[in-house]
């Protein structure tokens, strides 16, 4: 940095009425007719020009903080992949659970009228599984299932941040209405982008001789029409607005009411996720049965008004409640892995950016 004179032209209005200090014929007043009449003045500031320097840490610095690495990667791309990843393993682990459910949800409308008060129970569908399709039977439809849930996670719960933006008061703060209205945005949002392969998933699962997606995809579009990719989306996102909002809702407010020694730990973390889930699906796990046996090939049940008393009809109000166990267990530590997950990538984030301006300090010490 160095300092450089500058010469500055300036007007004082009112100065151009005294002529006391100067005469038309000095040089003086000459130089104020050529910069502009009476009044003009000379004056000399001293203007600092500074050289900017972008500031690049050194390999040495970023050995010594290695944690620094994350702050090159923009925010917002670390909590999307986060969310994709999270989603897709927490997936692939409870898949099983996931498959068992669905057959309990869905039995009563594929079994036919003569074995309508029957339903399955869970050990029931488990073993119905592996006896009838062997230890990959209980991964089929899996595949679709990741590949919705790598968008679906990603964008629920980079959507959710955004939200809880949008939905804060004048004071900055986030109210407990707030929470629950950006919780239930998301879970629309995602839901809404996602909806067809979460189709598709179903068909592949419990529909008897299809082996790919695209081919219950072509099947589905030459005997129903692109449609059929989209029963059930009014209880799907009537079911998932409730869910994420009381799920996320809890989430946050937990965490936040812990002594500030807890927060960070992950063991905390997947505690409050547990009880956030457990509360969610017990409000809100009906819908999903309804929306289950709408998106079925051939089901009787037009609108969400229907469905309900439809199934209680058959099944009883056990019926709404159908596959809630292996749902349960599939949910609690799905729920919890994808919030910890997150939550913990959240933390990173924040220590790579106090790592990232420790090295900035050190530069800037040393500059000094």
């Amino acid at each position: 940095m160095r300092e450089e004179g500058k010469l500055v032209w300036r007007k004082i209005p009112g100065l151009e009425r005294s002529r006391r200090c100067f005469s038309e014929e000095t040089e003086h007043a000459q130089w104020r007719k050529r910069w502009g009449g009476g009044g003009a003045f000379a004056c000399v500031s001293l203007v600092e020009k500074s050289e900017k320097k972008v500031f690049s840490p050194t390999a040495e610095q970023l050995l010594k903080h290695p944690l620094a690495l994350l702050a090159f990667v923009p925010k917002d791309a670390a909590l999307f992949v986060a969310g994709a990843i999270a989603g897709a393993a927490a997936k692939t682990v409870t898949a099983p659970l996931d498959r068992a459910k669905l057959l309990m949800q869905t039995h009563g409308l594929r079994a036919g009228q003569e074995s309508l008060k029957k339903g399955v129970g869970f050990i029931e569908a488990l073993a119905l599984i592996g006896k009838e399709e062997g230890i990959k039977g209980y991964w089929k439809g899996n595949l679709p299932q990741v590949i919705r849930i790598i968008p679906y996670s990603a964008v629920q719960l980079f959507a959710y941040e955004t939200y809880k933006k949008i939905f804060k008061g004048e004071n900055g703060e986030l109210s407990v209405l707030g929470r629950l209205a950006a919780g239930a945005c998301a879970g629309m949002t995602s839901t809404l982008v996602t909806y067809p392969l979460d189709v598709l998933r179903l068909r592949l699962a419990v529909e008897p001789g299809y082996k790919t997606m695209s081919e219950v995809a072509l099947n589905m579009l030459r005997e129903e029409g692109i449609g059929s990719f989209y029963n059930g989306l009014g209880p799907s996102l009537i079911g998932i607005a409730p869910y994420i909002a009381v799920n996320f809702c809890i989430f946050d407010l937990v965490k936040k009411a812990l002594p500030e020694k807890y927060q960070k730990r992950t063991e905390a973390s997947l505690a409050t996720a547990l009880v956030s889930a457990t509360l969610a699906t017990l409000m809100c796990y009906p819908l999903d049965t309804v929306r289950r046996q709408m998106q079925m090939k051939g089901t009787p049940y037009k609108t969400v008004l229907d469905a309900f008393p439809g199934i209680v009809a058959r099944d009883g109000l056990i019926g709404l409640y159908r596959g809630f166990v292996p749902n349960a267990l599939k949910n609690l530590p799905n729920s919890s892995i994808r919030l910890t997950t997150f939550d913990t990538v959240k933390g990173l984030i924040a220590a790579s950016e106090k790592e990232f301006q420790k090295i900035m300090g050190e530069y800037n010490r040393k500059q000094g």
